[in-house]
């Protein structure tokens, strides 16, 4: 696959007009309304603000209830077949909804829509939907609307042309504290249970130039976290350590996370880039998925439990409180039990501050759906209740090395489980929970840990 064309969004241009030209004459005496829905990773997110501005150019206002809406969108995820499930459900429910108001627009994307086996179905079976685009076809989204609104044809669009990108649409940004920015598109990995490579295609970076720039509109807009997003963001095609110092270089007081880290790729220059700078997080998503060999060769992961302890080490020889956080799959098909405590052990020496562990279930298009699975769910439910037992007294334990201590926090907004305290983040990405007034949301502030749980952290206003 070639160099990726950056092309502008200037030659959108004529579609929208077209389009704004079609509203003014359907809407002629109020504003049409959009609800749009992303299912899934941060990714789809950041993707499903891109569609949010596009439709505000064209004129669209949005609303939170979709009885309400002129433009139903669900911006889907494929990475588990229960979240393709989910969505069939809630498009399902949409099918009265075009009986009592037929003029409403109903648009299916994001990576399910990209499967051709989906986008059938959708075709034949759901003939609710008008719209039907995959991850490629953002630009195209101003055609497809003038498609239906003018000629009423249905629309199914799941072309890909991965060598092209637009450095020049932007989101319409739900938070006003933390940003997202994508910085590339796409994995090259082939994972055997990941079925991402096959709907979002092969990598694609963006310019240099570009992500640093609005990272620097961002910080100058008064966002106090960034979020850099990848699939892969150590296989940048312009050096990710190099975009992390020149992020760095921003004046001003913000936070910067990425996510997600392929430990293949991990290097020592990485860590070293982390820990000298001044605004990136002490931390590190770093999944790791098995502790076994055998189960990582399997899943193609490409490391052994030796190669992804060695960057754990340094890590922590260079500065002893960097925090990790991982992902894992319980019951991959083949897996021991024996196997299985390895991964516990694996915790367990670690020492992560947080995991998010998943049973294997089978995602169809996979070479793992292939695999026997002689794993039943009951054994599965029980490897799975062990490993969260196991962290819960892992994270205890890196929690109580906090009480008495004075952490920076982010505040981003109120506790879900204490209504009448407010909630954040430390550096290295723990919750802590205090009272305070909500006008120090968006602010760091300082604050004194008095508990620890193995989950959160509370505190007082410093």
């Amino acid at each position: 696959m070639g160099k990726p064309i950056y092309y502008s969004d200037k030659f959108l241009n004529s579609s929208l007009e077209k389009l704004k030209e079609i509203i003014s004459v359907k809407f002629s005496e109020r504003q049409p309304l959009c609800f749009l829905h992303s299912f899934g990773c941060q990714q789809n997110v950041s993707d499903g603000e891109k569609i949010k501005e596009m439709l505000s150019r064209a004129g669209y206002g949005f609303t939170d209830a979709a009885e309400n809406a002129d433009l139903i969108i669900y911006n889907t995820c494929a990475v588990r077949e229960n979240a393709e499930d989910r969505v069939f459900g809630a498009i399902g429910n949409l099918k009265h909804l075009k009986e009592y108001r037929p003029d409403t627009i109903i648009g299916i994307c994001g990576c399910m829509a990209q499967q051709e086996k989906i986008c059938e179905k959708i075709r034949s079976t759901y003939r609710q939907v008008d719209i039907v685009f995959g991850t490629y076809a953002y630009k195209d989204l101003f055609d497809m609307l003038c498609d239906v609104l003018d000629k009423r044809k249905r629309v199914f669009n799941i072309s890909e042309n991965s060598d092209e990108l637009c450095e020049e649409l932007t989101q319409l940004r739900d938070d006003k504290v933390k940003a997202s920015v994508p910085i590339m598109y796409g994995c090259n990995n082939f994972c055997t249970y990941c079925i991402v490579p096959y709907v979002r295609g092969r990598e694609r970076s963006r310019e240099f130039t570009a992500v640093v720039s609005e990272v620097k509109e961002l910080v100058k807009q008064g966002y106090k976290e960034i979020m850099l997003l990848g699939q892969n963001v150590n296989s940048y095609s312009f050096g990710f350590s190099n975009l992390l110092r020149e992020i760095d270089k921003i004046d001003g007081h913000f936070r910067v996370r990425f996510m997600s880290s392929h430990p293949k790729d991990a290097s020592y220059e990485l860590i070293d880039t982390i820990i000298e700078s001044k605004h990136i997080s002490k931390q590190l998503h770093l999944p790791v998925q098995a502790g076994s060999d055998r189960i990582l060769s399997l899943m193609n992961r490409r490391y052994t439990v030796s190669d992804y302890m060695k960057i754990i080490n340094y890590a922590r020889e260079k500065y002893p409180d960097f925090c990790f956080s991982t992902d894992i799959i319980v019951g991959f098909p083949g897996e021991s039990y024996e196997e299985f405590l390895m991964t516990k052990k694996l915790l367990k020496e670690v020492g992560y501050y947080n995991v998010f562990s998943f049973v294997y279930s089978k995602r169809t298009g996979t070479k793992a759906a292939l695999m026997v699975d002689n794993i039943s769910d009951k054994e599965k439910g029980q490897w799975l209740r062990e490993l969260l037992l196991e962290q819960r007294e892992t994270a205890q334990r890196i929690n109580d090395k906090f009480l008495g201590i004075t952490k920076e926090i982010l505040v981003d907004g109120f506790s879900t489980s204490h209504p009448e305290y407010l909630c954040g983040k430390t550096d290295e990405g723990i919750i802590v929970e205090f009272k305070g007034d909500k006008c120090l949301i968006g602010e760091f502030i300082n604050v004194k840990i008095t508990k620890s749980m193995n989950w959160a952290l509370l505190g007082e206003l410093a």
